[in-house]
C-alpha cells in the first residue's frame, strides 16, 4: 500500500513540478510531510543535502523519501527501503523524460509559433514565483531557529553568504563549508 501511496505522490511531483527543483520545493514538501513520511526538520534536512549532492532535489528527495517511508511504516529490511528508492526515483524522472521525448520534437518544429513562445512567455514569470516561494517556504524554525538569538545569527549568516556570492569571485563550495565551520562553531 505504501508503494501505492509513494508512486501516485512522486508522479504529480514529476508531471507538475515544472521550474527545477527549487520550483517544485513546495509540491514536494506537500506530498511528503504532509502523509506524515518526514517531518518539516527532515525536509528541510533533505534539501540541505540535495544542495551539497550530486543530482536535482526531486531526485535526491524521492531517492530518500522511497527509502524511509517503507522502513517507517513497518518495512524492517532494508531490502524495502532500496526497493523504494528505486521505485520512487524511476517514477519521479519516468514523467518529464515522457514529456520531454516527445515535446521536443513539437518545440523544436514549431519554436518560432506564436503559442510557443507565449507559452513560454508565460512560465517564466511563474517559475520566478515558485522559486520565491521555495525561499519563503525554507525560512521556518527549522532552518532559522526559535529564539531572537538564533533568529538574528541564522539572517546574518544568511546575509553574508549572500553578500559574499554576488560581491565576490568566491566559488559557492566554498561558500557551503565557511558556512558549515561557521554554523557549528556558533550553534
Amino acid at each position: 500500500m505504501i508503494y501505492l501511496r509513494l508512486i501516485w505522490s512522486y508522479l504529480k511531483i514529476g508531471f507538475f513540478g515544472f521550474g527545477g527543483g527549487y520550483a517544485m520545493l513546495a509540491l514536494i514538501e506537500n506530498e511528503i510531510v504532509t502523509p506524515g513520511w518526514i517531518s518539516e526538520k527532515a525536509f528541510t534536512d533533505i534539501v540541505a543535502v540535495s544542495q551539497m549532492t550530486p543530482g536535482p532535489i526531486g531526485i535526491n528527495s524521492a531517492t530518500y523519501i522511497g527509502y524511509a517511508a517503507p522502513m517507517s511504516h513497518g518495512y524492517d529490511s532494508p531490502l524495502w527501503g532500496i526497493a523504494g528508492s528505486l521505485l520512487c526515483t524511476i517514477v519521479v524522472v519516468l514523467p518529464s523524460f515522457i514529456l520531454v521525448r516527445y515535446a521536443s520534437h513539437y518545440i523544436r518544429r514549431h519554436r518560432d509559433s506564436e503559442l510557443i513562445t507565449g507559452m513560454f512567455a508565460g512560465l517564466r514569470p511563474v517559475v520566478v514565483g515558485l522559486i520565491a516561494s521555495a525561499a519563503l517556504l525554507l525560512m521556518n524554525e527549522s532552518n532559522f531557529g526559535s529564539t531572537d538569538k538564533e533568529i538574528a545569527i541564522s539572517v546574518a549568516l544568511a546575509a553574508a553568504a549572500l553578500a559574499v556570492n554576488l560581491l565576490t569571485k568566491v566559488h559557492p563550495i566554498l561558500i557551503i563549508i565557511a558556512s558549515g565551520v561557521a554554523g557549528w562553531l556558533i550553534f
